[in-house]
């Protein structure tokens, strides 16, 4: 640190998640109440699918016992100086359509090689396998669990379904941070027990 630079103020887990929210939904009423929490607050199976350092899509691909698929409900672009940043609001969804994950990354383009961007930008994938499949070195850090109460934009996209728990983390490639994460963990719905269907 220089002398007589401010030392950096880590932003609370809350904070975090109102700037990526802030994204893709301007009106935060609209998304709901995002409360941070500690670990021993979040009820199985949620705390074990996001109080970890490893990839959501890997995780929700062991979950669920089958590859995710991306969704991507809206993205945005926007450079300025020797930066290439791209945002975007995501779903997961298995391949019988049901939604486990919601999500919003923003990516510092800039810092990635130029055939890891271009996979990115395609969508075709989810983040985390693109990641994983460059071989990319990605540390997986400031890892903060939330509570989730849906307001009309997030019930919309993953249905009437409350709480939700998430996290906020971050990726470093290099030891530079280079991509912002909100993910929210979606259950399955439940089988009805009078018709062994699902509701």
């Amino acid at each position: 640190m220089k002398e007589g630079s401010e030392p950096t103020v880590p932003r609370p887990a809350s904070e975090r998640a109102a700037g990526l929210i802030g994204l893709f939904c301007p009106d935060p009423a609209g998304f709901g109440v995002v409360t941070a929490v500690s670990a021993v607050s979040v009820p199985a199976p949620d705390r074990q699918l996001l109080d970890h350092r490893g990839h959501m899509t890997v995780t929700m691909e062991r979950l669920h016992g089958c590859a995710v698929e991306l969704r991507v409900i809206a993205e945005r672009h926007d450079a300025d100086a020797g930066h290439d940043r791209y945002a975007r609001e995501i779903l997961l969804v298995r391949p019988d359509g049901v939604v486990v994950q919601y999500g919003i990354v923003r990516i510092d383009l800039s810092s990635m090689d130029s055939a890891t961007a271009a996979a990115i930008r395609e969508r075709s994938a989810p983040l985390g396998r693109i990641l994983l499949g460059a071989g990319l070195l990605c540390d997986v850090q400031r890892v903060e669990l939330l509570r989730v109460e849906p307001a009309n934009h997030l019930r919309d996209l993953v249905g009437d379904v409350s709480p939700l728990h998430g996290r906020v983390a971050e990726i470093a490639i290099a030891g530079r941070t280079v991509i912002e994460l909100l993910e929210i963990a979606v259950p399955p719905p439940a089988p009805d027990a009078r018709s062994g269907t699902r509701r």
